[in-house]
């Protein structure tokens, strides 16, 4: 129970501030209203400007029947468009719904309807989606088409307008109103394998509060891997995913310049990357591939280019060949459902690792825990393991910006939080000095023989051999032994099933490696690509399902 002793009872006229997202842009706007935001380097306007048109788009959607508790959905690519919606949509007292436009039609039809949309907010690319489910969503009012030439397609249903033309035509003026700080200010969706997508709901207070503690963490190192007031920021992570990481919020908070890139391509990014002098960047794996990729290609100078890598592992040989290019790259960890980041791979501040492969090791770690987390690996009884770097448990979380419930779902939200904490699924080690190191998925990891297998330990094996760009192993049903693992593994073709087997083999010798967990000769299947989830991670239930039939 809480103690109501010793409260402290302000004068009637002093101001309590709530952290409301609307404060986030007090000292931007006071200190640097003269700073740029681009959108493609085709689009520039000032922080000033970016200010006059939230309170525009707020007047627009006023016309529109948008008010407190209204539910506003948003499809589109990384835009400038987007950036004003994080702001001025929940500052209205409205919720912000960040569709996941890689989703089915039937996915988005059941996220639409699941978040209870009044008003959707579409890019022209995605008419055609909404075309074929509009009959089935009755609910909601209006849709508006965001254009960048400004044209509007036949898009066979009624439209209420396009964005930029209902922008520019409003008012600016709009007193954004004292809400409390526990409004709830956004809502997605979850993109598990399994079930329908779960609604994730973050209110004023968690984003304020994720966005200075992960800011905190990231400003506080005092060499490399630093975010800065002269650092250009660009995300690569979709703005439609757990807000960017909650980076564009951080972003305008400390006034960065910030380069918002449309829908992802690599030749884009690098350009931006180059003429908008980007220095501050985060992304999943598999595009961190395609820029280095890119990059080889036109010989693009990468160095001092700062990303945090997540979505899932940061490969030791990925991790090495950017570093070669002069990127500064470490990894970050977060799910939908903790803000996200919850833990950054940073240099300790006691000063950097001694040796090449100690700081390698650091940069692809789970890392530690970010500031205001309160972050511990337990096991089955909710006991801390040991700090051995060797005791599995599963991490479970508390801090001020995790999600506290899934929309609608009473239960699986019970199931998060049981025991008062979040619980994450991921099975990690906890090392003396606090650096996390995530094993594995509690339904990924692999049982063969009376031994647990971590997949992430063989994938990360297998990702350093020469010639292999991409591994996943899964586990699969055996006879014999339960289950044992299988390795798809994307390629060159001087790669051979055999090769791979056999530099598996050579870490067993060295006892860096279980026998158990090298997959026999038949389990290794060379592939031309490995699917992956809508934003990014590897699809292993589709692996799973593909399995038997590859045997």
């Amino acid at each position: 129970m809480k103690s109501t002793a010793n409260l402290l009872t302000p004068t009637p006229s002093a101001y309590t501030y709530p952290l409301l997202i609307k404060q986030l842009l007090v000292n931007a706007m006071s200190l640097h209203g003269d700073q740029e935001i681009s959108y493609r380097g085709q689009m520039r306007y000032q922080y000033r400007d970016f200010q006059r048109r939230i309170g525009q788009l707020a007047n627009a959607l006023t016309r529109l029947d948008v008010g407190a508790g209204s539910t506003v959905a948003v499809m589109d690519w990384d835009s400038h468009r987007y950036l004003e919606s994080y702001f001025g949509i929940p500052m209205m007292g409205a919720t912000l719904f960040t569709v996941n436009v890689r989703l089915s039609p039937a996915q988005i039809l059941y996220t639409l309807q699941d978040a209870d949309t009044d008003v959707l907010l579409v890019h022209t690319d995605f008419l055609p989606i909404i075309a074929q489910i509009r009959d089935q969503l009755p609910r909601i009012r209006h849709i508006v088409v965001l254009s960048d030439d400004g044209q509007v397609p036949a898009a066979g249903m009624d439209v209420a307008g396009e964005y930029e033309a209902l922008v520019t035509q409003a008012p600016a003026g709009y007193d954004f109103p004292e809400l409390d700080e526990n409004t709830k200010a956004v809502t997605f969706y979850t993109t598990g394998t399994t079930g329908d997508p779960k609604g994730v709901c973050y209110s004023h207070r968690h984003i304020v509060m994720h966005a200075m503690a992960t800011a905190l963490s990231l400003c506080s190192p005092g060499g490399t891997q630093r975010l800065h007031r002269a650092d250009v920021y660009m995300p690569i992570t979709p703005m439609f995913h757990v807000l960017g990481w909650g980076l564009p919020y951080i972003a305008i908070m400390l006034g960065l310049k910030t380069v918002l890139p449309g829908r992802y391509l690599p030749e884009v990014l690098l350009k931006l990357r180059e003429t908008e002098k980007v220095t501050f960047s985060h992304c999943v794996p598999t595009i961190l591939q395609m820029l280095l990729l890119g990059a080889d290609k036109t010989g693009q100078d990468l160095s001092g280019w700062k990303l945090v890598i997540g979505g899932s592992a940061l490969p030791p040989s990925l991790c090495e060949a950017a570093l070669a290019k002069g990127m500064d790259v470490f990894a970050g960890y977060g799910m939908s459902e903790t803000g996200p980041v919850v833990s950054l791979a940073l240099t300790p501040a006691s000063g950097a690792p001694a040796t090449r492969e100690e700081d390698l090791r650091l940069r692809c770690s789970t890392g530690q825990p970010s500031l205001m987390v309160d972050f511990r690996v337990v096991d089955e009884d909710m006991r801390d393991v040991p700090r051995d770097g060797l005791t599995r448990g599963e991490i479970v979380l508390r801090s001020p910006s995790l999600t506290p419930l899934y929309a609608k779902k009473p239960q699986a939200s019970e199931e998060l939080w049981r025991g008062g904490y979040l619980h994450t699924q991921d099975l990690a080690v906890m090392h003396p000095n606090g650096v996390v190191q995530i094993v594995d998925r509690l339904k990924d990891v692999i049982k063969t023989g009376g031994e647990w297998v971590s997949s992430i330990e063989v994938e990360g094996l297998i990702t350093q051999i020469p010639g292999v760009q991409e591994a996943a192993v899964i586990g699969v049903p055996d006879d014999k032994w339960g289950e044992r693992p299988m390795a798809f593994v994307v390629a060159a073709t001087a790669v051979s099933a055999a090769l791979v087997r056999e530099q598996l083999l050579v870490h067993v010798q060295a006892k860096r490696l279980s026998a158990y967990a090298v997959p026999e000769l038949a389990r290794i299947c060379l592939v031309a690509e490995i699917p992956k989830t809508s934003v990014g991670k590897i699809n292993k239930k589709l692996l799973r399902e593909a399995a038997p039939a590859t045997v």
